[in-house]
């Protein structure tokens, strides 16, 4: 499984639109963990699986994205209903309600993962107003039969190398 995660673009739709014409082919799937501020029929969103954030407006976004890609039972939120800016323990409690083994959110604009009790945890920053950074950043992820791998990437699709986890499965 590869997959691309990206978050938190508000409003920019170019950033949108460059990363599936960048990665459409090369990842098996689009995630978008909410706060896209576009509206559903938007060309820039289609083909993401996309969720609502707090600052996309109206209840077409469901709160929640839950499904599977190559086996990978994956939960998509953006975050603010979990209370992720003090601790990622709600948000651990729903992943184990659901099964899964992989929860991507936003919120905080602030990259990070986590590897715990099988499950990993990704915010990929944001696509337009990171924060504890100055890089704009979405994140590339590649499941192997013994590892996962998390590659942090900037606006211009550099890899920001020394961001680079490779979690040894559970």
């Amino acid at each position: 499984m590869k997959v691309l995660v990206v978050s938190d673009n508000h409003g920019n739709r170019e950033a949108l639109l460059h990363l599936k014409d960048i990665y459409s082919g090369k990842v098996d799937a689009f995630f978008h963990c909410g706060d896209s501020e576009l509206l559903a029929d938007d060309e820039a969103v289609l083909g993401y699986n996309i969720v609502r954030g707090n600052c996309d407006f109206g209840r077409v976004y469901p709160t929640e994205w839950i499904g599977e890609v190559d086996g990978n039972k994956i939960l998509v939120t953006h975050g603010h209903l979990f209370n992720i800016k003090v601790n990622l323990v709600i948000l651990k409690d729903r992943a184990k309600m659901r099964q899964a083994n992989y929860v991507f959110f936003g919120h905080t604009h602030e990259l990070g993962c986590e590897y715990s009790d099988g499950i990993l945890f990704l915010n990929p920053g944001s696509i337009s107003l990171p924060r504890g950074r100055s890089e704009k950043t979405y994140a590339i992820v590649e499941d192997t039969a013994s590892e996962i791998i998390v590659k942090f990437m900037d606006d211009s699709d550099n890899e920001l190398t020394a961001l680079t986890q490779v979690f040894k499965k559970q």
